[in-house]
């Protein structure tokens, strides 16, 4: 297959491009600098350079490739700002949508997150709702996928990916990511809140898997064990280096922090995370 790879630099990017490639497809992948373009060569894939807010730009590099399938992995986290990687999921997957359909193009699997779910008592599975009338600042986030995930069902087959929390390698949840440099200031709170992670490499894997799944699946892509904070935190601190968390007095949680359920993607799809707890993955 010839995948056309948007954010093939990124943090997902990076892992999913060599394992196209070692299974076979052919990948053009999108980047915005000679750097990133070295890389792509390096990772096995043709580099074509380009800005997914160059509608048009876009739009002629998606139709010169002709591929049998996008994949979208874009996200702009680099300052951290929630509007930035809210516009990167609307505008920016409108214009790969857009470029998409104008090219022909069949399938698209794209990259999404699980912790925009209305609230409940357990761990959310794909049919719960999105969180769309949440306050701000979480509106912004919830309204960012839900424009992306609307976009993606545009074209005739499509695979959604939630993914949980990332960590490892190039993410927030590493020994020298921004969570490690809060836990060694004290500042990752103990508490109730729970959360959904997956290894980055579990996630990669995910979406090279997605490109045969079945069209029409929102699938949550989390680790087999969602954990109130009071849990990981202090395993993450171990894990980084960093002085054990102050313990908390038990207490509520927001009704949305509730983790995610991944049966759909271990009982339909056959996905299973190599690191299935980030019990034994933070160490790792």
């Amino acid at each position: 297959m010839h995948v056309f790879l948007a954010g093939a630099t990124g943090t997902i990017g990076r892992q999913v491009l060599p394992l196209l490639a070692a299974d076979g497809h052919r990948v053009t992948a999108l980047t915005r600098s000679e750097s990133g373009a070295a890389a792509v060569l390096a990772a096995g894939g043709t580099p074509v350079t380009g800005d997914v807010y160059d509608a048009a730009r876009l739009a002629h590099l998606v139709r010169a490739a002709s591929p049998d399938a996008v994949m979208h992995q874009l996200t702009d986290l680099g300052r951290g700002n929630l509007a930035d990687n809210a516009r990167i999921r609307t505008a920016g997957t409108r214009n790969l949508v857009d470029a998409a359909l104008a090219a022909g193009v069949r399938r698209i699997v794209a990259q999404s997150i699980s912790w925009v779910y209305e609230g409940g008592p357990d761990p959310a599975g794909e049919e719960t709702p999105l969180d769309t009338t949440a306050p701000e600042p979480r509106r912004t986030t919830v309204a960012g996928v839900a424009a992306l995930e609307g976009a993606v069902r545009e074209l005739p087959e499509w695979v959604v990916l939630r993914y949980g929390l990332l960590y490892g390698p190039g993410t927030w949840y590493t020994r020298d990511g921004s969570a490690a440099d809060r836990a060694r200031a004290g500042e990752l709170a103990a508490d109730d809140e729970v959360a959904s992670f997956v290894h980055v490499a579990d996630a990669a894997r995910a979406a090279a898997l997605a490109l045969s799944w079945p069209s029409g699946a929102t699938v949550n892509i989390v680790d087999d064990e969602p954990a109130p904070a009071r849990a990981w935190v202090p395993v993450f601190c171990e894990a980084v280096g960093a002085p054990p968390p102050a313990a908390l007095p038990a207490g509520g949680r927001n009704g949305w922090a509730r983790g995610a359920d991944n049966s759909r993607a271990r009982r339909d799809l056959g996905w299973r995370p190599e690191f299935a707890s980030w019990r034994t993955g933070f160490l790792a």
